[in-house]
């Protein structure tokens, strides 16, 4: 018997991976944007997390009339005001990579002593019916602070600056494992599992 199909709304390799890997208790099976030719482009225009989950779930579950996974997340600063925000992965400008994020993240705070260097991640995750219904939602947080110098070679995006207060290691040190356990979107995930048991379960998944 075929298992209930989720299509994760990512092009993203590392984010995709990481979904999987969160996602795996439920059973489903789960593919990316990148394994569906005509998976659509989604403008992400929102002016919150939330939004942009909202939009890239429901266009992309519409278009493929499949169950789809839709996550927006990032990196608020309190000395920025809360940059990058919605502007996480695109923060240094077109073609913007991880390694241009960082450095116009570090050039900004450069001036900013430890006391300001607050910040948290944010996941916003929403699960869109074929139809376009919004069936589950939910938020989660990792608060940390940002460092002067990268540490570590795991993980992706700011991983490297952000540093856990508790474990004194950023998500690029601490790797997969603690990731999956403290991160912004294992959090988030962590929510939305029961909800996706009960929709299997209850025979909504078509």
């Amino acid at each position: 018997m075929a298992r209930p199909l989720l299509i994760l709304g990512t092009h993203n390799r590392k984010k995709g991976i990481e979904l999987v890997d969160l996602l795996a208790p439920v059973g489903l099976e789960l593919r990316t944007l990148a394994d569906l030719p005509d998976a659509i482009e989604v403008v992400e225009d929102g002016d919150t997390f939330q939004a942009n989950a909202r939009k890239k779930a429901i266009e992309q579950a519409i278009h493929l009339k499949k169950w789809v996974l839709g996550e927006d997340s990032g990196l608020a600063v309190d000395a920025l005001g809360g940059l990058p925000g919605v502007y996480s992965a695109r923060y240094s400008g077109a073609g913007a990579t991880d390694d241009s994020n960082n450095q116009k993240l570090l050039l900004e705070l450069a001036e900013a002593p430890p006391s300001k260097r607050a910040a948290h991640y944010v996941c916003h995750a929403v699960i869109a019916s074929p139809v376009g219904e919004i069936m589950a939602e939910a938020v989660g947080y990792c608060h940390g602070v940002m460092l002067a110098t990268p540490a570590g070679a795991g993980g992706f995006g700011y991983d490297p600056l952000f540093e856990i207060r508790e474990y004194h290691r950023t998500f690029g040190e601490l790797g997969s494992t603690a990731k999956a356990c403290l991160s912004h979107r294992a959090r988030a995930i962590g929510q939305l599992i029961p909800r996706l048991r009960q929709l299997v379960a209850a025979g909504e998944w078509t």
